[in-house]
């Protein structure tokens, strides 16, 4: 296996992370992922295809990279994406084709974190998927139908990895134990695998940290250790896919009318470090188009919520986005103005152009046809204002909008 070298490369005194040491080089000791097992049992090695893996950090995406490469028989160049640029790329590549050349032995060049690779870098490696010169193995955390190039895409699998049972990490674990001669209790194994968010290298980073200090834990407690040297590893990434499904629960609680659930998200994304202010604006759009004019007090509270909320800044921040959420989660929903908007939208880009009837123009001779509507009792006058002959608004039952419908009825009848 060829590492890309580079400024942050471990040099022969580095110590090696457990995580680094005890990683499989075989299926026997691969813990979990039974569809991508399945998937390798499928595999024609000597017809290895590009293969993007995907999935959160510490599933073992590196790992079955290197299992492949050995079952294949084939060199394994490593690259990191956020380490290196598309001229250090090209040097490696020139180092595989440097080996087909003088030893007929093809290469598998894996790209890790793939997706930090922009367009034009990804479209660099097109050429070269073609012409077969390497086989191109490449991991990402993001979701690879928007994180990567459709061409891309075209030409690889995807291979997707899920977060690891808790059985499968106590599994790796156990082996960590073992093969490091530590004594630790059921206790803390169970504790180290219930809460690393099924990331491997986290539990085993934690499984680190006490052999570090072994001479002290044969003395403590569960509780003692667990207050003095475990944590809980919560996953959040701004960045992430992990992002998007937080805030979209989030919205769908409120939209739900659920404050418990709304609440809940909240905290997880400032728990998280997500950008206040981006869930002030979130809000907003929430207040408009799913209480709208049921409760017309929603997106003043929202707006609101998003000034204070750039003001003051966190931790006190979460008071008004906290009040806010509640206030938009138990207020009477619509969504009337929402799709209204969408379908005036969709009849305006399938028409030709909308012409302006001639009495509503600001310079035309039938100008003086308008009639003026605070002229006339309740201040309304039957009248054409569009030519189109479409209904876009269809208004809710509910709170305000449902008091504004009785009213304008009302006014109509004169």
């Amino acid at each position: 296996m060829r590492e890309q070298r580079g400024l942050f490369q471990e040099n022969e005194t580095t110590q090696t992370p457990l995580a680094f040491e005890i990683r499989p080089s075989s299926l026997d000791e691969y813990f979990g992922q039974e569809s991508i097992k399945r998937r390798i049992e499928r595999l024609d090695f000597k017809r290895l295809p590009h293969i993007i893996f995907w999935g959160p950090p510490g599933t073992g995406k590196t790992t079955v990279a290197g299992i492949l490469a050995e079952k294949a028989g084939l060199e394994l160049f490593n690259f990191n994406a956020v380490m290196g640029g598309v001229n250090d790329l090209r040097k490696l590549i020139a180092s595989a084709q440097e080996l087909n050349k003088l030893e007929g032995k093809r290469s598998i060049i894996f790209i890790d974190e793939i997706h930090r690779f922009n367009k034009a870098q990804q479209d660099a490696i097109l050429p070269y998927l073609e012409k077969g010169d390497f086989v191109l193995f490449g991991a990402t955390t993001e979701y690879p139908q928007t994180a990567l190039n459709r061409a891309l895409l075209s030409r690889v699998q995807l291979w997707s990895l899920e977060m690891l049972k808790k059985e499968d990490l106590i599994k790796i674990i156990q082996r960590a134990v073992e093969l490091r001669g530590l004594e630790l209790t059921d206790e803390v194994v169970n504790f180290i695998a219930d809460n690393n968010n099924g990331d491997a290298r986290a539990a085993l980073n934690q499984v680190e940290i006490l052999e570090q200090n072994k001479d002290v834990i044969g003395e403590l407690s569960f509780e003692q250790i667990k207050k003095q040297f475990l944590f809980s590893q919560r996953r959040y990434d701004k960045n992430s896919e992990r992002h998007y499904d937080v805030i979209s629960a989030f919205i769908k609680s409120i939209r739900g009318s659920d404050a418990d659930a709304a609440l809940l998200w909240l905290a997880v994304m400032l728990d998280g470090g997500e950008d206040p202010a981006f869930i002030g604006r979130r809000l907003i759009i929430a207040a408009s188009e799913d209480v709208g004019n049921a409760d017309p007090r929603a997106l003043q509270i929202a707006c609101d919520a998003h000034y204070a909320t750039k003001q003051i800044g966190m931790p006190e921040a979460r008071i008004p986005l906290a009040q806010a959420t509640v206030y938009l989660a138990r207020a009477p929903k619509s969504n009337s103005s929402y799709l209204a908007i969408d379908a005036a939208l969709n009849h305006v880009r399938n028409a030709k152009t909308i012409e302006v009837p001639t009495h509503l123009r600001n310079h035309h001779p039938d100008k003086k046809n308008y009639k003026y509507p605070h002229s006339f009792e309740n201040h309304w006058v039957e009248q054409k204002y569009h030519n189109e002959g479409s209904s876009f608004f269809q208004p809710g039952e509910l709170g305000y909008e449902r008091m504004q419908s009785d009213n304008l009825s009302k006014m109509k009848k004169g």
